[in-house]
């Protein structure tokens, strides 16, 4: 069984991808949070997470008076985010009083989510040709969908997704191909107990045909034989809420994202 204590634990796995990708970055474990700087000046790719439960006598205040001491030397732009699962009663009604007082704003509230196996497909999803990030030519590609579907400055992206060493962690990057032509990326962390995904988007012109689904299905299918993990967890957009849950995830927990103003 997987509940939000998997859930988080993956994600700060996953993050961690962002502290080592650019060969200039950092990742450091605090007391109580941990700082990964990407090494650009990015706030959403410069990610502070809790590594263990708020509670009065080590209070929120505190951790996020670390993670900005670890940012201050090295960038102006950073991001929290919270797992609301991790805060007391009393520190979650005050949650945003909190951040806001340090200089945040949240900027989205992605439910986590978490499915003990995939259901069956609800279409006849399109034939693909699955490839993982193992070459320049799939890095490149993972690196162009990844600034179009996700609005990032290509500079942004290529810093981080275009080095051969960024992908020798946990980070798994897998890519569609249709006819020769990459539509489609997934990335798959296995770590915690279960499959992480990460980073699933296709582009726009080759959007509603399932090929986000067909690439997310083979590439789980092969990590799932590989480390033997069934239970899949993922922090959900809106754009793709409806189709997890077609899938078989259900929420678990949620996060809230904030980034400085």
């Amino acid at each position: 069984m997987c509940d939000y204590h998997n859930v988080e634990a993956n994600l700060r796995a996953a993050m961690r991808f962002f502290g080592d990708a650019s060969g200039s970055g950092r990742v450091e474990n605090l007391d109580g949070t941990i700082g990964m700087f990407s090494g650009i000046e990015y706030g959403v790719f410069n990610i502070s997470l809790l590594t263990r439960s708020v509670t009065e006598k080590d209070p929120l205040e505190r951790r996020l008076a670390e993670a900005a001491g670890f940012f201050k030397s090295r960038t102006l732009r950073w991001s929290f985010w919270l797992c609301e699962d991790l805060l007391d009663p009393a520190t979650r009604r005050r949650e945003r009083l909190v951040f806001t007082n340090f200089g945040m704003r949240p900027i989205s509230h992605p439910p986590g989510m978490v499915a003990p196996a995939l259901l069956p497909p609800a279409r006849v999803l399109p034939a693909i040709e699955c490839r993982p990030v193992t070459d320049s030519q799939t890095r490149a590609a993972f690196c162009e969908i990844t600034s179009v579907a996700f609005e990032i400055p290509y500079t942004v992206a290529q810093t981080i997704y275009s080095r051969e060493q960024a992908w020798h962690g946990d980070y798994q990057g897998f890519v569609a191909f249709v006819d020769g032509r990459a539509v489609a990326i997934v990335a798959l962390v296995a770590v915690a107990g279960v499959i992480g995904v990460y980073s699933l988007a296709t582009l726009p012109a080759f959007r509603r045909r399932g090929y986000g689904e067909a690439l997310l299905r083979t590439a789980a299918a092969g990590v799932a034989e590989r480390t033997g993990l069934k239970c899949m967890t993922l922090q959900s957009t809106e754009a793709g809420y409806e189709l997890y849950k077609r899938m078989g995830f259900r929420d678990e927990t949620r996060f809230t994202v904030y980034l400085t103003k």
